[in-house]
């Protein structure tokens, strides 16, 4: 087991928690309710469980004393059980691994399983929603070290690409589960995470219309809701290649948005041109068309 000082501990839960509810309680606190989550320093993903947190925490006065044994056991098998569904579905794939299979690995019993996850779809969620949770707020954060709408939108993105990239074959199963993820006893939970990226990405389109940076006038939702459908797809394309490259897949991205913010119209003070230019051509064909009928009613009558 590792060994944090209790200043990295306060910073991976700054990572999580917002600082002024840090300011308030204690790390340990929130104990609870991190099982894992993911810490982004100097571009690079540290892993920190519970156990590493609570092996520092009990050298201190922040363990809080309602944390006895019986919340201390539930946290080691929804560790173990989070252990054993990530190290199965990435071995075995997701349709070969079973919650039985599971259960065995994880040394629970079956009915165990089914206190933290409703089904194996429900149980990829329960391995990834407290580090998607975590990589969300660095994600947000990232952005405000941007201007320009993209960057800030790449930025967002860039810890999700490099996140996924760490373990593709686990990755695609999220991925592909996610879809339609309405029910079970983590949806509400991924669903709020989802809400929250998209909301950021409301917030930031609706400063750049307001800062006159994009044009559009639509609404900021809609907007983010595009933005976030565009992203997700591309996330979607990159992850099923053989070998995803977070750099290629950035790159590609930033494409596909400054696509997306610039559209396909030419610029506005251009766009009337050609309409202009039609519009003269069809009266000029209508002149043509009388002309010629009138010649010809010229010459029947001569």
């Amino acid at each position: 087991m590792n060994t944090y000082s209790l200043e990295h501990v306060q910073q991976c839960c700054q990572d999580v928690v917002p600082e002024r509810e840090l300011a308030r309680r204690s790390p340990a606190a929130f104990l609870p309710s991190l099982s894992r989550y993911t810490q982004f320093l100097e571009g690079r993903s540290i892993m920190v469980s519970e156990y590493g947190v609570l092996s520092v925490l009990k050298t201190t006065d922040l363990v809080p004393s309602e944390l006895g044994l019986r919340e201390q056991n539930k946290l080691e098998k929804s560790q173990r059980i989070r252990a054993a569904a990530r190290e199965l579905f990435s071995k075995h794939g997701y349709e070969s691994a079973t919650l039985r299979h599971i259960a065995r690995r994880a040394h629970v019993g079956l009915g165990t399983v089914f206190n933290y996850a409703q089904d194996k779809r429900d149980l990829v969620f329960l391995i990834f929603n407290e580090e998607l949770a975590a990589v969300t707020d660095v994600a947000l954060r990232a952005a405000q070290s941007h201007h320009s709408l993209v960057d800030q939108l790449i930025g967002i993105y860039k810890p999700h690409y490099e996140y996924f990239s760490r373990n593709p074959a686990l990755s695609r199963i999220l991925l592909k589960e996610l879809t339609f993820y309405s029910e079970g006893k983590q949806a509400a939970t991924f669903q709020e995470i989802r809400e929250r990226l998209i909301s950021g990405i409301g917030k930031l389109v609706q400063t750049a219309q307001q800062e006159k940076r994009i044009r559009s006038e639509e609404d900021s939702r809609i907007v983010a809701r595009h933005i976030f459908f565009v992203c997700s797809g591309a996330i979607r394309w990159w992850i099923a290649s053989l070998r995803p490259d977070p750099h290629e897949g950035l790159t590609e991205l930033r494409r596909l948005l400054q696509l997306q913010i610039n559209g396909l119209d030419p610029d506005p003070e251009t766009r009337k041109k050609p309409h202009k230019q039609g519009t003269s051509s069809l009266q000029n064909g209508a002149r043509t068309r009388r002309n010629g009928n009138a010649s010809r009613s010229v010459r029947t009558h001569s």
